[in-house]
């Protein structure tokens, strides 16, 4: 698979990557290294991950971060219960062999990481907002990334029988360490040009009216411009299509005070709300309505 192909296969899912995004999803895949996405929230970053599963019919593994990640919640745990219940019921002088009975796979939990590294068939491991992690859980990612393998005191070390294909997203909420930035393939995720837009809206809604489309790409694009808080992404865009055309609304500038009303679908803030009033929203529609 050559990346343009790679780009027509994401195509085909209704994703539709530029040259550069695709060029770094190919070449950290076929050099296995991971992959680091770093964009504003709602451009597609997490997106990727599940289209490259969707792709290849691989696993698609996902950890979320967030403040106080541990190894017993993204590497492994052991079923206490489990193996509470099962020195109970051990007969007396079995004490030797218990240890090597309770402390085997049998009552080990994998989560994501110990997960993504045991499966026949190498899957696809998110690692979704990395900046929400604190800086003493990155560094211990660094090790697992970069090794494939991971220590458990009882059990020993346990080596990858494949490699996942890593996908780590950033929203930019803190600055990640160069050690991680060295060790992966980066690319920045950008609200998509006008043009891109428009091709992922008639790939996620065929049919929409060329029109319609048109009006929605184009004020989308006009209304991240304004000063908001948190600028409508590609997902809201989609939701605010949706809605727009399942109320049947043929065009933008048809009913004010319904298409005001649709703006939750935009803006998700309540000052954010409040800087859209209806003045602007007629604004921005008229840039787009003839």
């Amino acid at each position: 698979m050559s990346w343009k192909s790679l780009q027509t296969d994401l195509a085909a899912q209704g994703y539709i990557a530029n040259d550069a995004l695709a060029m770094a999803v190919y070449l950290a895949s076929q050099q296995q290294r991971p992959l680091l996405l770093e964009g504003a929230a709602g451009v597609g970053k997490t997106e990727i991950a599940k289209q490259l599963s969707a792709i290849h019919n691989n696993r698609l593994i996902r950890l979320q971060c967030y403040e106080g990640l541990d190894a017993s919640t993204t590497i492994y745990e052991w079923n206490y219960q489990k193996q509470l219940l099962s020195v109970q019921a051990a007969r007396d002088g079995e004490t030797e062999q218990l240890d090597a009975r309770i402390f085997s796979d049998r009552f080990l939990l994998k989560r994501p990481l110990l997960e993504a590294i045991t499966q026949a068939q190498p899957p696809v491991l998110l690692i979704d907002e990395i900046d929400r992690a604190d800086e003493e859980f990155e560094a211990y990612l660094l090790e697992i990334l970069s090794e494939y393998q991971v220590s458990i005191p009882e059990l020993g070390t346990i080596t990858a029988t494949s490699k996942p294909m890593v996908v780590l997203t950033s929203n930019g909420s803190r600055d990640l360490s160069d050690a991680l930035r060295r060790r992966c393939f980066y690319t920045y995720v950008d609200y998509p040009d006008l043009q891109t837009e428009l091709a992922i809206l008639n790939a996620r809604l065929p049919g929409i009216d060329a029109a319609l489309a048109g009006q929605i790409v184009g004020f989308v694009q006009s209304l991240r411009k304004e000063d908001l808080e948190k600028k409508p992404g590609v997902a809201e865009m989609l939701d605010w299509a949706a809605a727009v055309t399942g109320l049947g609304i043929a065009k933008l500038s048809d009913n004010p005070i319904e298409l005001q009303a649709t703006m939750v679908c935009l803006l998700k803030t309540q000052a954010d709300q409040y800087a859209i009033p209806g003045e602007i929203t007629q604004r921005l529609v008229g840039k787009v309505v003839a």
